[in-house]
């Protein structure tokens, strides 16, 4: 399964109960069987959550529809969550797990020198905002501001991920300054920081304008006046 699905996921496996006599032992195979559809199932909610999180927000997003998408029946729901704040969580942990591997992707490129791979990671978002109709913008960004003053377990959540974020743009630096392409004085930590920062600022400005242009300008400056290469770098 993957973001392109968009949530609209059929789950074909159920939940069997075996029909055998009072007291006797479950076959190994069927308990295999319902554990691994129970386990499909609660991937499947997991990924249209993501879509409609992404798109909407938390407190919009009702469980009901998410349910509806995936054709799982109405109470089914407290079979797989204890709450719609469990829910949630597992939500942002598998955005950030999706985010970790188109990460791993573009900064793992070792055919690009650092600088460029994060020019890549720019293009390869801003690519997808166009292809959604920048209906959907960056999960954590959204429900950062939707719930950081709501909730102080989402808040540590979220953090943790933009914090992890952060650290890969700076591994990212550091090897631009090992290189030669950085000033060697320059602090990559805050480097990495600021582009974060500016950043969600600019998915954001792109979702209200539909507009990539927020995205370009945000490039343009970050590239020509803050990681700025003191020679241009081997790509």
């Amino acid at each position: 399964m993957t973001m392109g699905q968009r949530g609209h996921v059929r789950v074909k496996a159920r939940e069997r109960v075996a029909a055998t006599p009072r007291g006797s032992r479950v076959p190994v195979a069927t308990r295999r069987e319902r554990a691994a559809a129970r386990t499909d199932t609660r991937k499947a909610l997991v990924w249209c959550g993501t879509e409609l999180l992404t798109e909407r927000g938390f407190q919009i997003t009702g469980i009901e529809e998410v349910l509806q998408r995936v054709g799982v029946p109405k109470g089914s729901f407290y079979h797989f969550f204890g709450s719609k704040h469990e829910f949630g969580q597992a939500v942002i942990g598998n955005y950030e797990e999706y985010y970790a591997r188109k990460m791993d992707r573009i900064f793992g490129n070792a055919s690009r020198a650092p600088l460029a791979r994060l020019s890549d990671f720019v293009e390869d978002a801003t690519r997808g905002m166009v292809k959604y109709d920048f209906r959907k913008g960056c999960l954590i960004g959204n429900l950062g501001q939707e719930m950081a003053s709501l909730d102080d377990s989402f808040r540590r959540q979220l953090e943790a991920v933009l914090t992890s974020w952060e650290d890969r743009v700076e591994a990212c630096l550091d090897e631009a300054i090992r290189r030669g392409d950085l000033a060697g004085d320059i602090d990559a930590r805050a480097l990495s920081r600021f582009f974060w920062i500016g950043w969600e600022g600019a998915i954001l400005r792109a979702k209200l304008t539909r507009s990539v242009r927020p995205l370009k300008q945000f490039k343009k400056l970050y590239f020509e006046k803050i990681a700025v290469p003191i020679r241009s770098p081997r790509s």
